[in-house]
């Protein structure tokens, strides 16, 4: 193997660029920390403290309470990583959950698990995708040449008059005469000046 023969990848670097490209395309951060805040959340409430040969339990009346809060937020971590459309009201719904937990379920998981689930709703909130890099080709905008109809000068955006029959630049008598018998009130001809009278 010379010096000039490229490195081929391994297995696991591929692996690793594969789930960093998948990563990049949703929340993930965002339901990583949802998850996490349901577990304590779900958690605390059954476990039992070993102290020598005393047990101290923490199940509480909210144990069913926190056991179904705790897998909500589990399930809506899931849904930001496999259903990023829905990233709004999982993070919403994340948010809520967790301000929910602080009552119902020694206190959020001892805040411990209301931080996670309100820290990852935001952040699926606040997530937008990225520019995906391949870019579409750049629309070039008309200036106006060629079979447009709009009388655009070529040089310019801004429309140019467009001129009457008789070839001269100013407004025709069709145009007169409307401004002449124009009843709305509108009219620079009758000294409406644009404003609509009340009466």
């Amino acid at each position: 193997m010379s010096a000039e023969t490229p490195a081929v990848p391994g297995q696991f670097t591929r692996r690793r660029l594969q789930f960093r490209a998948w990563r990049g395309t949703r929340p993930f951060w965002a339901g990583l920390f949802v998850m996490l805040g349901g577990l304590p959340i779900a958690y605390f409430p059954y476990a039992n403290l070993q102290i020598g040969h005393l047990t101290l339990a923490m199940q509480t009346a909210g144990g069913s309470s926190s056991l179904i809060i705790g897998v909500l937020l589990v399930v809506l971590g899931f849904t930001l990583w496999f259903q990023r459309h829905v990233r709004t009201f999982a993070g919403i719904a994340a948010i809520l959950l967790g301000l929910v937990s602080i009552p119902l379920s020694n206190i959020g998981g001892f805040l411990i698990g209301f931080l996670f689930a309100l820290i990852g709703g935001a952040m699926a909130v606040a997530w937008a995708p990225g520019a995906s890099s391949e870019h579409e080709p750049a629309q070039h905008q008309s200036t106006g040449t060629g079979g447009d109809s709009e009388g655009l000068d070529p040089d310019t955006t801004v429309l140019q008059p467009v001129r009457d029959e008789l070839g001269n630049g100013g407004t025709s008598q069709a145009f007169k005469a409307l401004g002449e018998n124009d009843l709305s009130g509108t009219s620079p001809a009758n000294g409406a000046n644009g404003r609509h009278s009340a009466g």
